[in-house]
């Protein structure tokens, strides 16, 4: 059956539109700028600069959800973006922030300070405070304390990955893995000393790397629940050292884990994919936000 000119018409303009941005995704021009232009602005509403701490990198966005909240309130992200610790800013990803809002999860992307002004573990206090925060304030914005995860892509993924594992980063909080209902690393390095990429290189003190500093280290014990994904192929961050290799641990430990690999994507694309256009390179929206509403919330402790 021919389907309508209309629907023949619809079907080639966003295949277009979804080539053209990958195309330019790739290519570097305009990347994150060209999927925030296409990002729908009435699924959510934006709360933009808010503080969470008192130096100029640790601000964090809140993307609302229009819809009417559940009882109990939303379902919480605290996402934290790539770059190798040395690159980065929020406003880059307000596809992310609508992506997910609009599929009722309020979102809160954060900065965090990077390399050469710090180095390890400074942003992981960041991120852990920024964590910290959406614990305490996740009402205020008719989110659910109890269901707040921390997520995170490439050194973003690592960030998450170090403040759902490793206890002393919410423990400077007052908080603890415990409080989370589960975290997300998409593409994170969990096990990648020594490194021979020149932008984490001086990070985390090449050639000496201090101890306890990989979140493969902390797999021993069960964990909150844990979504992972990764490309199957990545010439950034190896799937089977750190994505597959931290999930079998995890896993090992007797923590829930959900494992996601996507032939279609790559390092850079897995992230994209969050954005309408670049949805057909791999289901990984659908994935997350079905593991974060099968999760169930925090248990009192």
């Amino acid at each position: 059956m021919t389907p309508p000119p209309c629907i023949t018409w619809r079907r080639a303009a966003l295949s277009m539109a979804g080539a053209a941005a990958l195309a330019l995704w790739l290519g570097g021009c305009s990347d994150v700028g060209t999927l925030n232009a296409v990002t729908a602005r009435g699924s959510h509403t934006l709360q933009a600069d808010v503080a969470y701490g008192g130096l100029p990198r640790q601000r964090l966005d809140v993307y609302r959800p229009l819809a009417a909240a559940p009882a109990g309130g939303w379902p919480v992200v605290v996402f934290f973006y790539g770059g190798s610790w040395n690159s980065g800013e929020r406003g880059d990803y307000r596809f992310l922030g609508e992506a997910l809002s609009a599929r009722g999860v309020l979102t809160l992307v954060a900065d965090y300070r990077l390399y050469p002004e710090v180095r390890y573990p400074d942003f992981v206090e960041d991120s852990a405070q920024a964590v910290a925060f959406g614990l305490d304030h996740a009402a205020q914005w008719g989110g659910d304390p109890k269901r707040v995860f921390v997520m995170g892509h490439s050194a973003g993924g690592y960030n998450a990955a170090m403040v759902a594992l490793d206890a002393r980063w919410l423990a400077a909080n007052r908080h603890a893995p415990q409080d989370l209902a589960g975290w997300i690393g998409l593409a994170g390095p969990y096990d990648f000393f020594p490194t021979d990429n020149p932008d984490a290189q001086p990070v985390f003190f090449h050639p000496h790397y201090p101890p306890r500093a990989q979140p493969i280290e902390f797999t021993q014990t069960r964990a909150r629940p844990t979504f992972v994904g990764a490309p199957t192929k990545d010439s950034l961050v190896s799937p089977e050292r750190s994505t597959r290799q931290l999930a079998a641990r995890l896993a090992a430990a007797g923590t829930p884990v959900t494992l996601r690999t996507y032939p279609g994507a790559s390092h850079t694309t897995l992230i994209g994919a969050f954005a309408w256009p670049l949805r057909w390179v791999a289901p990984v929206l659908d994935d997350v936000v079905a593991f974060i509403q099968s999760t169930p919330p925090v248990v009192a402790r």
